[in-house]
């Protein structure tokens, strides 16, 4: 996997909007994977932020949990994204 992907990855651990099932569908990796590569990716202490922010009932990062109004992955205003390529306007 190339740096990009794996940065991409993480950068969408981090949003709050951007549910595992969005990463799943789109890199193929499930939450354990993606649980995997933050903590070899990260330091520890970014490490148990994410995972502290993940389980604190702020973040949407499960579907299923999500509030059903809440049907996107992205803010409105973002640019669309397309097999990883921003699309161009």
């Amino acid at each position: 996997m190339e740096q990009k992907d794996i940065d991409r990855i993480i950068e969408m651990a981090w949003e709050d909007r951007t549910p595992f099932e969005a990463i799943n569908s789109q890199f193929g990796f499930t939450e354990a994977d993606v649980i995997t590569l933050m903590r070899r990716e990260l330091i520890r202490s970014s490490f148990n932020l994410w995972r502290k922010r993940v389980h604190s009932g702020v973040s949407q990062k499960h579907a299923e949990k999500r509030n059903p109004e809440i049907n996107r992955f992205k803010c409105s205003s973002q640019r669309n994204i397309s097999m990883n390529k921003i699309s161009k306007p």
